[in-house]
C-alpha cells in the first residue's frame, strides 16, 4: 500500500537563487511553484507542494545595473507569482542597508598581499533580515505541525543553524536541500556541506532545461492590473 502524500513546503533564499542561479540568463520571470512541483515530483511522487515561501529584500534603484526599472520588475514578478498561486506562494521582503557616507574596506591591489593600512572609501551594501526571516518561518511552520517535509533552495551555510535545530527536535520530519547552481559550474561554488549533512537528500542543481520549462506567461492577469515580464529580463 502506499504512503500517504508528503505534505511540503519549499523555502526560497530569493538572493542565493538569483545570484546563484537564475542572474545572466533568461530564465529570471520563474515559476518557483511549477519548478518545485517538478523537482519534488522527481525526488519523491509522493511529495505533495503546499507551500512556497519566497524570502528576498526589496531591489535599491540606486544600486541596481538598471535603475527605477529593476525594482519595478522585482515588483512585477512578485505580483505575478501572487496572482498565479494567491493560496501556495507566500513571499517575506526583509532589507537592505548600507553607510550612506560609504565604508572604508582594504584595496584589493594585484599581485600583492593583503594590507589593512591601505583603504578605498566604498559603497557596502548589505541584505538583512532575510535569512532570519527563512529561519524563524521554517522552524515555526513544522513546530505547528503543518508540514512532513521542509525543502530550503539555498547554498548559504547561514541555514546551517535552524537545520541542525530541526533535525535535533523533529527527528520524523524530512528535510530536503536544492543548491541553486548549474549541474556543471565553471566557478569555484560547490554546494554547502553544512546544509547537506543535515538534509535527508540533496539536490546539487537546478537544471536550465527545468528553468526553461518553468517560465510565468509573459502576461499575468492580476486584481487590478497586467503583471508583464520586464523588457530587459
Amino acid at each position: 500500500m502506499n504512503p500517504g502524500p508528503i505534505k511540503t513546503a519549499v523555502y526560497i533564499d530569493g538572493y542565493n537563487l538569483y545570484y546563484g542561479r537564475l542572474r545572466h540568463t533568461n530564465y529570471k520571470w520563474l515559476d518557483v511553484v511549477l519548478l518545485f512541483e517538478s523537482i519534488l515530483k522527481t525526488q519523491d511522487p509522493n511529495s505533495s507542494l503546499e507551500a512556497v515561501k519566497y524570502f528576498t529584500a526589496p531591489a535599491l534603484a540606486k544600486f541596481a545595473s538598471h535603475g527605477n526599472a529593476s525594482t519595478i520588475a522585482q515588483n512585477q514578478y512578485h505580483r505575478a507569482l501572487l496572482a498565479s498561486y494567491p493560496t501556495k506562494f507566500f513571499i517575506k521582503q526583509g532589507a537592505h542597508t548600507y553607510a550612506k557616507t560609504g565604508t572604508s574596506l582594504p584595496t584589493f591591489i594585484v599581485g600583492s598581499p593583503y594590507d589593512r593600512n591601505i583603504r578605498s572609501h566604498v559603497w557596502k551594501l548589505e541584505e538583512k533580515k532575510t535569512d532570519v526571516n527563512l529561519a524563524m518561518a521554517m522552524y515555526r511552520d513544522v513546530a505547528k505541525g503543518l508540514y512532513d517535509q521542509v525543502v530550503i533552495c539555498s547554498n548559504d551555510s547561514d541555514a546551517e543553524p535552524v537545520l541542525e535545530a530541526l533535525k535535533e527536535d523533529f527527528p520524523n520530519l524530512i528535510i530536503g536541500v536544492v543548491s541553486p547552481l548549474r549541474e556543471r559550474a565553471t566557478d569555484t561554488r560547490s554546494i554547502s556541506t553544512s546544509l547537506s549533512n543535515f538534509s535527508d537528500w540533496t539536490r546539487k542543481y537546478i537544471l536550465d532545461e527545468e528553468l526553461e520549462k518553468a517560465q510565468l506567461p509573459t502576461r499575468v492577469l492580476t486584481k487590478k492590473k497586467t503583471a508583464d515580464k520586464p523588457p530587459h529580463w
